[in-house]
């Protein structure tokens, strides 16, 4: 009894109970979370991550900016069927260059963290513009419009720093070549070969996205989404059996 006239206080005192709540929620939070940041192994290292390249960087902003994150997740789960609809279950070394991650909870349309390299870019392009013409139940409104803005990188190069203040790790010659390689990645003409030195020759898709000249806002779109999980060879994936 004398338990419960002590639980009682708490009960009708809505500051001291709100003051509690408080107490346990962050103790609780300290206890799960802090050990992460001294466990090697909290992030298992993949061969094959990298930062993204300027004009896919600018795309991911734009897929921000578009609120795409509401209705399309970026985490397989490891669960079989969403392994077989989507492909092999996320790892936490496929986000650790994103800032915020893009895992998401709520699924309107499909999970995207594979969707690199499944379609063409004139079917992304086609959905692009009418998302119905290509999947006729689709509830996603039109994005055409971003084939009409023309960008020119000219602040990409802020923004890759502003990453790398959060430990993106983009060297110094990546950032002094950032508007070059931004335009250069739309461009299969343009010398690209120091793009593909500083980011990789295997995993850069060099071409013009949306088929106009210049480089739209849908070029960056599309150049984010064809390489989302197309980074990692699953093929020759063997998970850490320290973990």
């Amino acid at each position: 009894m004398a338990i419960l006239d002590k639980h009682k206080i708490l009960e009708t005192n809505a500051t001291l109970l709100l003051v509690c709540s408080f107490l346990v929620v962050t103790i609780g939070g300290i206890v799960q979370i802090a050990p992460l940041f001294w466990l090697e192994n909290t992030i298992e290292d993949v061969e094959g991550m990298r930062p993204y390249t300027p004009l896919e960087l600018a795309g991911r902003e734009i897929y921000l900016r578009e609120g795409c994150y509401v209705c399309h997740s970026q985490m397989v789960r490891p669960m079989r069927d969403e392994v077989e609809r989507y492909g092999h279950y996320s790892l936490a070394a496929e986000s650790k260059y994103d800032h915020p991650h893009q895992w998401g909870s709520k699924r309107t349309g499909p999970d995207l963290a594979r969707v690199g390299g499944r379609y063409s870019d004139d079917w992304h392009l086609d959905h692009m513009r009418d998302p119905q013409s290509v999947v006729p139940e689709s509830v996603m409104p039109k994005y055409g419009f971003l084939e009409k803005k023309m960008i020119d990188g000219k602040y990409i190069g802020d923004i890759m720093k502003a990453n790398a203040i959060v430990g993106v790790p983009y060297t110094e010659d990546m950032l002094e070549n950032a508007q070059s390689d931004f335009m250069a990645q739309a461009d299969p003409d343009s010398d690209y070969d120091g793009l593909l030195e500083r980011y990789g020759e295997d995993s850069v898709n060099v071409r013009n996205f949306d088929g106009q000249a210049g480089v739209s806002e849908m070029d960056a779109m599309i150049a984010y989404l064809q390489m989302l999980g197309t980074l990692v060879d699953f093929s020759t994936f063997t998970p850490d059996a320290s973990r």
